[in-house]
């Protein structure tokens, strides 16, 4: 985030920095036959494995919840089974520092957080911004920086302005940072001619909404949004600046704050060799680097 200060990569726990700890080799893991399936691994396996708490031994296989519909940070492959992407190549590669592995498992976007407090997995990755009201449900930690970008039809036909959104259909995703904030503009500047939020559980199917005109604009996080500008070449286009730049976090159950401050020293030291670099290169993302890795980060209310 552009609040964050430039200089070296450093790892924080409720404001206190922590030292970094050395001995990892950038290597590659391979998760199938397709070069899109490749992840860049961190460190070399086991390298930090002195930095996990008492309670996680070495080979441990953590159960990682991920939704798997957000390309390009966590989606299926081509083999309709495999989970892939961006947030899934960055866990793998952090839990490869520590000596951990990661079973990736699809679930429902807003069953994810239920599912870490209920015991039902680990772990989550799946784009979750950091919010103070997430943070007294979890522990999380800061590996990202995106924000919302809106996107329309090629062309805008319908003059969708981002900064005067009240009116339009708008299409988001179940339990997202945009449908929240969709709903705060309704309770605010929006109330007399509020905008028409179309919620669906996947992300593919408010990006197909909007191809096929059933909304004005679709709002979603920077990074899946100008993937999907990208990827359908000349059918939608941007529409305004992107907003709200915040951190991504991974998620682990509330207490958790050890193992997390063990996350963000794998991720440090991802970026002190190179691997987050060519992690985020490799989908296009280099502009949400942070230079900070956080446990537990102080953010805005929200």
């Amino acid at each position: 985030m552009s609040a964050w200060s430039r200089g070296g990569p450093m790892v924080l726990a409720g404001g206190l920095v922590a030292s970094l700890l050395a001995g990892c080799g950038a290597t590659s893991l391979g998760l199938g036959s397709s070069e899109q399936q490749t992840a860049t691994a961190g460190c070399s396996s086991g390298g930090l494995k002195n930095a996990l708490p008492s309670d996680v031994k070495p080979g441990t296989t953590l159960t990682v919840a991920s939704d798997a519909s957000y390309e390009p940070n966590e989606f299926l492959a081509a083999d309709g089974q495999t989970i892939i992407g961006m947030d899934i190549e960055l866990m793998r590669g952090a839990l490869q520092c520590l000596g951990l592995k990661a079973k990736f498992q699809n679930a429902k976007f807003d069953n994810i957080l239920p599912g870490i407090v209920g015991g039902k997995y680990d772990a989550g990755v799946s784009s979750f911004t950091i919010t103070s009201a997430r943070l007294k449900q979890v522990t999380m930690i800061s590996y990202f920086s995106a924000g919302t970008q809106w996107v329309v039809r090629k062309g805008n036909p319908k003059k969708v302005n981002p900064a005067k959104p009240c009116g339009y259909s708008v299409g988001v995703q179940t339990g997202t940072t945009q449908a929240d904030e969709i709903k705060a503009l309704n309770k605010g500047e929006c109330k007399g001619k509020p905008i028409k939020a179309v919620v669906e559980d996947l992300q593919s199917k408010v990006t197909t909404d909007l191809l096929a005109g059933k909304v004005d604009a679709m709002a979603a996080d920077s990074p899946v949004a100008l993937y999907a500008v990208k990827k359908t070449g000349d059918k939608l286009q941007a529409a305004g600046k992107i907003t709200g730049s915040a951190p991504y976090g991974v998620v682990l159950p509330k207490g958790s704050d050890k193992l997390g401050v063990a996350i963000a020293q794998a991720f440090a030291q991802m970026a002190t060799n190179g691997s987050y670099q060519k992690i985020l290169a490799k989908w296009g993302q280099q502009s949400g680097a942070v230079e900070m890795f956080a446990a537990n980060p102080a953010v805005a209310n929200g």
